[in-house]
C-alpha cells in the first residue's frame, strides 16, 4: 500500500512539473531573471523553480531545482549551465 502511494506522489509530482513547463508556451518571458541571465518560473504545487532561457520566442528549460537548498548552491549550479 505504501509503495502505491509513493508511486502516485511521484506521478503527481511529474505531472505537476510537466504542466508548469507546458505553461511556458503561453507565459514564457513574464518571469523574473534573478541572476540577470535566466528566467525563473516557480512551480505551482512544489517548492521547485524552473530556470529557462528565452531566445526568438523559444523557451529552453535549463534546470529544475529545489528551492529548499542554499541559494549559493543554486547560483553555482546555474553557473555551470
Amino acid at each position: 500500500m505504501t509503495q502505491v502511494r509513493i508511486a502516485r506522489v511521484g506521478d503527481y509530482f511529474f505531472d505537476s512539473l510537466s504542466a508548469d513547463i507546458d505553461a511556458l508556451a503561453l507565459y514564457a518571458g513574464i518571469h523574473p531573471k534573478p541572476d540577470g541571465r535566466l528566467h525563473r518560473a516557480l512551480a505551482a504545487r512544489f517548492p521547485f523553480a524552473i530556470y529557462y532561457d528565452l531566445k526568438d520566442g523559444i523557451a529552453t528549460v535549463v534546470a529544475i531545482l529545489d528551492c529548499r537548498q542554499n541559494p549559493e548552491s543554486i547560483v553555482q549550479r546555474l553557473g555551470d549551465s
